[in-house]
């Protein structure tokens, strides 16, 4: 069996990413997934936040995948790549000790989604003892963001400069989004596009599911964050003032949602186990998909845009992420506020057996997660 350490961007637990979703179906690999870091300072922000967790034991998520969470990191290694490569040396010898433990000894690849990573191969290929360039030709490089372009403590060029030297050494990179591959294709030649996907048969149960009340509902699943359009749920909720407006997920700290707040026909239902969400999607009469329009919201791949097709319900989306002008055909694409709502006032119109609905369902079958792994399989030549 292959090895595989995967250093993630997400906590294996609560929500299922990316991440969890490709290393829960590469089911022929031995796994040992690494949880992101904590700085010595998040508690200060988030009483939550745990420094002491990898002093946890690890937990087995599945008979193939062993969860471990990271030691806590100076902050602003996204300033400073010094504090960076400080960062990593410390985690090449947390790494090398599970490494060591679950029997990899050099033969492992190193599955990674953050551009810091591009200062752990070196240190790690020396704690382990073989030579760093071995090391670098077992790196996959799965990048699922702009990393550069998120708010916060960070120097964008700082992180774009760790971003290039991860993709120019790494034997293999993947991007989700048009904008990233270009931008990583230019530093290596051995990249790919595969964009996110969904669980088909989990989220095709809601396509023949009865809905529950006579109430017009939309509902968006998903992330409340600052790349969210929240104009569009402000008229929306103007508009239709006895539906209800169903927002299924987390609200990030810190994002401002008090546009919307006052609106009664609006509900913050908060984050939800996945395995409930077919449950709640079957009564939605139109499903929302609302990025504001800037650099982060172009490369990203939502994966509840894919859910949502696996739904067969009617989506109504802003033209961001730039992804979505591929389903034109199957969805509504509004480029205002006020268009979002006569497309939804569009999509309430479609009926169940529309050419709409039927080409959703096909060609989310297509952007299932298995399909997905198989693409990945076959560039790894796995």
């Amino acid at each position: 069996m292959r090895n595989i350490l995967c250093l993630s961007t997400s906590n294996y637990y609560p929500f299922p990413t990316r991440k969890q979703n490709v290393m829960n179906r590469l089911t022929d690999c031995n796994v040992v997934y690494i949880n992101p870091a904590v700085t010595y300072i998040a508690p200060l922000k988030d009483k939550n936040a745990n420094i002491k967790s990898h002093k946890e034991a690890p937990i087995q998520a599945m008979p193939h995948i062993w969860v471990y969470n990271q030691p806590p990191v100076i902050p602003f290694y996204n300033k400073r790549r010094g504090i960076n490569e400080i960062n990593q040396k410390r985690l090449a010898k947390y790494l090398a000790g599970i490494i060591n433990s679950h029997g990899f000894g050099d033969d492992f690849w190193i599955w990674c989604y953050s551009p810091t990573v591009c200062d752990l191969i070196a240190p790690l290929a020396k704690e382990i003892g073989i030579d760093s360039s071995k090391l670098w030709k077992r790196v996959i490089y799965d990048c699922v963001d702009r990393h550069s372009a998120y708010p916060g403590m960070i120097d964008p060029l700082v992180v774009d400069e760790m971003e290039e030297d991860l993709a120019r050494s790494a034997n293999t990179v993947f991007a989700t989004a048009l904008g990233l591959y270009d931008r990583l294709k230019a530093f290596n030649e051995n990249t790919h596009l595969i964009p996110n996907g969904c669980n088909y048969e989990l989220f095709n149960k809601a396509a023949d599911m009865e809905k529950a009340g006579d109430k017009t509902c939309f509902g968006f699943v998903g992330m409340l964050q600052e790349c969210i359009d929240y104009s569009c749920l402000e008229a929306l909720a103007k508009e239709f003032p006895e539906s209800e407006i169903k927002l299924i997920g987390r609200h990030l700290p810190g994002v401002d949602t008090s546009s919307i707040e006052k609106y009664k026909n609006i509900e913050f239902v908060g984050l939800l186990p996945q395995e409930e969400l077919p449950g709640r999607i079957k009564d939605f009469d139109v499903c929302l998909n609302i990025f504001a329009n800037n650099d982060l919201s172009l490369d990203v791949s939502p994966l509840k845009f894919y859910e949502y097709l696996a739904t067969g319900k009617p989506v109504v989306s802003t033209p961001v992420p730039l992804q979505v002008k591929e389903y034109e055909d199957c969805i509504y694409i509004a480029n205002s506020a006020d268009e979002f709502v006569s497309k939804c006032r569009e999509a309430l119109a479609e009926t169940s057996d529309s050419e709409k609905r039927i080409e959703r369902l096909n060609r989310a079958r297509l952007c299932s997660w298995d399909e997905r792994i198989k693409t990945m399989r076959e560039i790894l030549a796995w």
